[in-house]
Formats: C-alpha cells, structure tokens, sequence
C-alpha cells in the first residue's frame, strides 16, 4: 500500500494473497470478526490478543460539561466506549519501525 492508510479491501486482498483463501471467504471471515468483536463489547466482554492488544470497554463517569458561549452547564451521564489498547510487544515493534 502506498498511502499511510490501509482499507478492509486492502487488508482482505493481502490476506488473501498471502494464504491463498479465496478473496469471498476471506472476505466473510474479516466482517465475522468484526462482529464477533463488536457484540462483546456491547455485551460489557473485553476481547484479548497476545502480542497484538486487546479491545475493552471503557466506563466514562458522569460529568459535568461547559458551554462556555452560552454560559450554561450540561451534565454527560456516565457511559462505555469501546478502545484498543495494543501489547507492550506490539508497541515496541512500532516504535522501532
């Protein structure tokens, strides 16, 4: 890939490339994880890979939020946020380079 920006479509084409598995199944495999991911994380379930990261839920707390144009104050009820954190191994082989 060129840009510094790599699609679903690019990454199911390598896949493909690499293993040989039809672009279609690969293609059905990539959107199952994606899903599968996903459902944890709405049901609270946080999703571990060794040596590459894992996707959390993060609780954000109730808090207190200002609009400084209008001088008014609003309140943020705590809430999830899906987030990835990567492997300390991940990370160092990214700095790296």
């Amino acid at each position: 890939c060129s840009s510094d920006l790599m699609t679903k479509a690019e990454v199911v084409n390598e896949i493909s490339e690499r293993t040989g598995v039809e672009k279609t199944i690969v293609q059905e495999t990539v959107e199952s994880f994606f899903t599968i991911v996903k459902s944890s994380l709405i049901k609270g379930e946080n999703v571990y890979f060794r040596g590459f990261g894992s996707f959390v839920v993060q609780h954000r707390a109730q808090k207190i939020a200002r609009n400084i144009s209008k001088n008014t104050q609003i309140t943020i009820p705590a809430h999830n946020i899906p987030k990835f954190k990567p492997s300390k191994t991940f990370v160092e082989k990214v700095k790296k380079g």
